[in-house]
């Protein structure tokens, strides 16, 4: 549904119920009280035919799917308007009836003032309830947003903690690699050791046997 045909059409029901009280207003009234009333709802009957060109516009512009519906609110519409201006006629005519009651029901017109009412209150709840739903999607659409939102977020955590395992899990392996690297330095350092062990005994060794060689060749 189109905001801009749902605003001009809140306009019209509302300017359309006005002009109804005013049109019952003014078949109470006599002489130029009368006059100026009737010359108020004609300038509403204006604004309201200009209302309804804006819609008819709208609607036209829209996809042919939403265009169908309301091209048939607007025929709604503009059979209420032509009752609005068969009442302005019938309260301009100036006869001699003693109300704008009796003067719709002499006419045969009573029926189509209540019907047209019954339209006007059926069309005013169908606007209601377009808003409320307008209201709901939009709401709707606001709840879509803030879960996706958070689910970005989410996804922002996940990143940022799987970047925070992948660092761990490159430290651990840059730990590993420090401790092999260790390994080997302390296998080798105790290798030079059991070598040096061996050569510090077989130096030890020779002493001894040179010693007992000599103290035996003096002894002798």
């Amino acid at each position: 549904m189109s905001e801009v045909f749902e605003r001009y059409e809140r306009q019209y029901c509302e300017l359309s119920a006005n002009l109804s009280k005013k049109c019952t207003a003014a078949g109470a009234l006599d002489g130029e009280q009368k006059k100026q009333k009737i010359s108020e709802v004609k300038a509403g009957i204006d604004e309201a035919e200009s209302l309804i060109r804006k819609m008819d516009l709208e609607a036209r512009s829209l996809q042919p799917n939403v265009k169908a519906v309301l091209l048939v609110k607007l025929r709604e519409y503009k059979s209420d308007l032509n009752n609005l201006k068969t009442e302005v006629k019938r309260l301009s005519s100036g006869g001699n009836y003693l109300s704008a009651r009796d003067d719709l029901l002499e006419s045969g017109m009573a029926d189509t003032l209540t019907a047209s009412a019954d339209q006007r209150s059926r069309l005013m709840t169908t606007t209601e309830t377009l808003n409320q739903s307008g209201n709901r999607i939009k709401e709707s659409k606001r709840t879509m947003l803030e879960t996706e939102e958070l689910g970005v977020s989410i996804l922002q955590d996940l990143h940022q903690q799987r970047q925070s395992l992948l660092h761990a899990n490159n430290t651990l392996h840059g730990v590993d690699d420090n401790v092999g690297k260790s390994k080997k330095i302390l296998t080798s350092i105790s290798r030079r050791m059991n070598r040096n062990k061996w050569i510090i005994g077989s130096i030890i060794a020779v002493v001894i046997v040179a010693i007992i060689l000599i103290l035996y060749f003096k002894l002798k």
